[in-house]
């Protein structure tokens, strides 16, 4: 019994590894997204209650649209990977021929010559479902993407929205108990935690300098915040200033 608990709990870890790349990469748009809006609405000076209707209009609508785009992106890649292996064992049943040179093309190219190549060659075409996976990889570029379209998608919308929400925690929390603290400081500052944290988990999932990920995602985030801050300054005086 525990040896089938662990199992279960060493497989799911495993899938959630899987997913971390859209785990991270939801995340910081979530992030990004949310704190620029927040950082355009302060510019623009309005007030709390707006900030949070705008806030997670943006939050639910975008993190949605996001998750949408990479469920619809990965069922296409899977859709045209099965497209491509139908023709592939569509050409190996009946131009056969065509199909083994080449794969004698492809392995004189890794630098197999003479007995040696056509034996490799033998072992391949000898197993149908083999030769064309061959062909997918090797002469397509074509690997098969083990993962869920539905679970990439879930996993976009859930570190959207988690990742997200962080801008608009304090915003929140100041709403429910009429706190009288400096809501965009602690907001700015929780966020700045939270690309620190994605940061680091970014460069577990590209394998890069955990430093120079961390400073990416910040910079990102500064940056988008930044330019929203002055934009929604910027109208507000336009409006203002035409009334």
């Amino acid at each position: 019994m525990n040896e089938g608990k662990i199992h279960r709990e060493i497989k799911f870890l495993g899938n959630l590894q899987d997913y971390l790349r859209e785990f991270v990469y939801g995340g910081i748009d979530g992030a990004v997204t949310t704190f620029a809006v927040v950082a355009g609405a302060v510019g623009a000076n309005l007030d709390a209650s707006i900030i949070i209707i705008l806030g997670f209009a943006n939050l639910l609508a975008d993190g949605f649209s996001m998750s949408v785009g990479a469920y619809l992106s990965s069922k296409s890649e899977n859709e045209n990977y099965h497209k491509h292996r139908s023709i592939e064992y569509w050409e190996v049943d009946n131009i056969p021929e065509k199909e083994r040179e080449e794969i004698v093309e492809i392995y004189k190219a890794k630098g197999f010559e003479g007995e040696l190549l056509q034996k490799v060659v033998d072992v391949i075409v000898s197993d149908r479902d083999r030769w064309v996976e061959e062909m997918m990889k090797d002469e397509l570029n074509m690997i098969k993407d083990s993962k869920s379209p539905f679970k990439i998608g879930l996993a976009t919308l859930i570190s959207f929205i988690m990742v997200g929400f962080i801008p608009l925690m304090v915003y929140v929390y100041d709403f429910l108990n009429e706190t009288e603290i400096d809501l965009f400081f602690w907001t700015s500052l929780f966020t700045g935690v939270a690309f620190v944290v994605v940061g680091w988990l970014k460069s577990y999932v590209n394998q890069t300098n955990v430093f120079k990920s961390v400073i990416e995602t910040l910079a990102l985030g500064f940056v988008a915040a930044l330019v929203a801050y002055f934009v929604g300054d910027f109208l507000e005086t336009i409006i203002l200033n035409a009334k």
